[in-house]
């Protein structure tokens, strides 16, 4: 198996941090866009898609700022983060991703989260 590279991608998203971070956090706001389902139990989530079940820790929560998760099953190394970036000056809000992926993967796994991200969109209405 190959090693895991980092990769970063950024999404412009017309919403308040506060409103954005619920959906990033809460095992409702992830149902709406991320998973099927979401359930948490002291810090471990469990996300479903079509019946199969993935279970994560989360590792870092700040408030309004952003959320890192570790998949179990993944390298010790690897996580995924959601982290909510405020511009000072235009107030403008993003949703930075930082995640890992086998090289080969990344375009795979950019084109996944573009998705993810698309229907975040259109669920936050923005």
């Amino acid at each position: 198996m190959s090693e895991k590279k980092k990769f970063h991608i950024e999404y412009e998203i017309k919403s308040s941090p506060r409103i954005l971070y619920s959906f990033i956090s809460e095992p409702n706001g992830l149902m709406q866009w991320f998973a099927d389902n979401v359930s948490v139990r002291d810090q471990l989530y469990t996300f479903t898609w079509d019946d199969e079940q993935q279970k994560a820790r989360l590792l870092v929560n700040k408030e309004n700022k952003c959320v890192r998760f570790h998949w179990l099953e993944d390298d010790p190394q690897c996580y995924f983060e959601m982290e909510i970036v405020q511009d000072e000056l235009t107030n403008d809000v993003a949703l930075a991703i930082t995640d890992f992926a086998a090289e080969e993967n990344i375009p795979d796994r950019r084109l996944i989260w573009d998705n993810q991200i698309e229907y975040l969109i259109s669920v936050l209405g923005a």
